[in-house]
């Protein structure tokens, strides 16, 4: 008589999908969202948080309290703009812009002028009105911006780039010129930091240096404060 071969039992091991890490204390109870790709948690830190998988992934940020306007930057080169309400428990998209063809690497709102200013690894320096979503002008930088400030009384731009350089751009309401540029710093510009009252721009490096440089002045004065 043949003996009878049992198959042997197949052993399924769980693979991890996904990893939320976020609240500061123990959760208590998390759902699936039935057709999204979300969940919904409650923690011992005393919050409720809904986690919602987007398409692409958020690069930057720029929120304005006076107007709880928030502008997030994408990875797919959109801006979205979102107004959250007076308890800050709801965030209701507001705006959509085509800024860039890659990475939104800084996005900025001016509340003055109702603009809101971008920078992109395409290289192009945009900006757009914030009430209908049209652009208004573009300026090609020649390297990708890693750094902007914005003054509202001139109306200057300041835009730090990856080759070291900081430049200064007048902008128009669909124009803009070059007002002059910045080479002091041997690595990449990573921070612009903009003091309207003293008149004073800072741009951080990473060669490990700050340079302060003294614009209102026009005395075209740099003084370079070594970092750590």
């Amino acid at each position: 008589m043949a003996a009878e071969i049992q198959p042997k039992p197949q052993t399924r091991t769980p693979v991890l999908l996904n990893k939320i890490e976020a609240s500061q204390d123990v959760v208590n109870t998390a759902v699936i969202i039935p057709k999204e790709d979300g969940v919904i948690s409650v923690s011992e830190d005393r919050t409720i948080r809904i986690w919602l998988k987007r398409d692409t992934s958020c690069s930057c940020m720029s929120f304005n309290p006076e107007t709880r306007r928030l502008s997030v930057g994408m990875e797919n080169g959109t801006i979205s703009e979102f107004i959250l309400s007076e308890d800050y428990n709801k965030m209701t998209p507001a705006q959509t812009y085509l800024a860039h063809q890659g990475r939104v690497t800084v996005v900025l709102f001016v509340l003055e002028m109702e603009w809101v200013l971008s920078t992109g690894q395409d290289k192009n320096f945009t900006w757009h009105c914030s009430e209908s979503g049209t652009q208004l002008g573009l300026y090609r930088t020649t390297a990708w911006v890693s750094g902007l400030q914005f003054d509202v009384e001139t109306r200057h731009a300041f835009v730090g780039d990856y080759s070291g350089q900081v430049t200064i751009l007048k902008l128009e309401q669909d124009s803009c010129s070059l007002v002059t540029t910045f080479k002091g710093h041997t690595g990449n510009v990573t921070a612009l930091c903009w003091d309207p009252v003293q008149r004073v721009l800072f741009s951080g490096s990473s060669d490990h240096s700050i340079i302060m440089w003294d614009i209102g002045g026009r005395k075209g004065t740099a003084i370079e404060l070594q970092g750590h």
